[in-house]
């Protein structure tokens, strides 16, 4: 592959930008970031996250109660992933053998990870989670992933997603490949990764969504390199095959709204930093809403939504805001970043706001 590769797709933010295949991983972690895709560490030469922190080890916590990524660090694997270029200067600046993970959800994208693993074949019940085969079908050679997925596609009347030419494919060290999607707005797509086997889309084909990561392209390990198909393509939206397929096999969420979550520590600060000034900070709250709206697609839209509308909550509900001031803003902002999605825009900012009312955010930075 040249030294460079660019990005090929017509209605691409960045398809002028470049892959940076011949520079080490801070290159391509600062690439990836351009993209709107957080990043984090990846131990050398594995696709695995390195150690957490010693702090972290000898006192087990969830990743949401974890001052770590606050303060710069990589602990907690994909909750540290980070679009922060200072950061990732940081990183992968003093440890350059590290690999590069892609955080899924918070980038909005859907990967289809296809594997090819020499396993035994299973049932014909376990071949398509959900869907029976008949013993009139041959499965005479299904011996992959790859066979599993196109039985699929075909029983569909779909065109297999490891063919498709339209979207970025990256082939893993092990003869696997991942198909890169962006998810729409319609779904927040949950991650079958660790959900053992009745999440999977097919035998051998996972996906990583929310709530797992996926290896940068150009990431080598010491089995290989993860190599991007070329011409490289900007990941595509996901199919409406597949997201139909997607939500029959349970990685769809119900209800489709994402839940209360913390506002993450350094965002929490920012607001605190504007001190007593309301337009502060109700300006420090919209930023990571308002920043969506430069990447068309994903960029974690509904999760930036949803952890504003639960702060302004917060401040509202300390009285540092004026509650129709702060939605009306809140409102404004997120329909400029994703014109079209009116309904469903009103349902999160109900929902986050409705959290946030409960949970006081005073100027000590403690919620009641």
């Amino acid at each position: 592959m040249p030294a460079e590769q660019q990005f090929h797709h017509s209605d691409a933010p960045h398809a002028a930008d470049r892959f940076p295949a011949s520079e080490p991983a801070l290159g391509i972690a600062r690439w990836c970031a351009r993209r709107g895709w957080p990043v984090h560490p990846l131990a050398a030469g594995r696709k695995t996250p390195p150690a957490n922190c010693a702090d972290c080890r000898d006192r087990p916590h969830a990743p949401g109660n974890c001052p770590c990524p606050a303060r710069g660090r990589w602990c907690h694997g994909f909750h540290s992933a980070t679009l922060d270029q200072s950061v990732i200067e940081r990183w992968w600046g003093g440890r350059p053998e590290f690999g590069i993970g892609v955080s899924c959800g918070p980038a909005g994208l859907v990967i289809i990870d296809i594997d090819a693993h020499t396993t035994e074949l299973p049932d014909r019940d376990r071949l398509l989670p959900g869907i029976s085969v008949g013993a009139h079908v041959d499965l005479t050679g299904l011996a992959s992933g790859f066979h599993s997925l196109a039985v699929l596609a075909a029983l569909r009347g779909e065109n297999s997603p490891a063919d498709d030419t339209g979207t970025l494919r990256v082939r893993t060290p092990s003869g696997g490949l991942h198909v890169w999607y962006r998810a729409t707005d319609n779904g927040r797509w949950l991650s079958s990764v660790g959900s053992g086997k009745s999440r999977a889309l097919a035998w051998q084909v996972d996906v990583r969504a929310h709530g797992s990561y996926i290896v940068a392209p150009g990431t080598a390990t010491r089995h290989g390199a993860y190599t991007p198909v070329v011409p490289l393509r900007e990941p595509a939206p996901l199919p409406v095959w597949l997201a139909r397929e997607l939500a029959r096999t349970g990685h769809l969420p119900a209800p489709d709204v994402p839940g209360p979550r913390p506002v993450p520590p350094r965002a929490r600060q920012a607001v605190l930093d504007a001190g007593g000034g309301s337009q502060r900070a109700l300006g420090a709250v919209l930023a990571a809403v308002e920043d969506c709206g430069r990447v068309p697609q994903g960029a974690g839209f509904s999760e930036a939504l949803n952890r504003a509308a639960f702060t302004l909550g917060g401040l509202i509900a300390a009285g540092r805001l004026k509650q129709d001031e702060a939605l009306s803003a809140l409102r404004r902002t997120a329909a400029a970043a994703r014109p079209g999605q009116e309904t469903r825009i009103e349902t999160i900012i109900r929902s986050g706001v409705a959290a946030g009312l409960k949970k006081p955010l005073h100027a000590t930075g403690r919620r009641s």
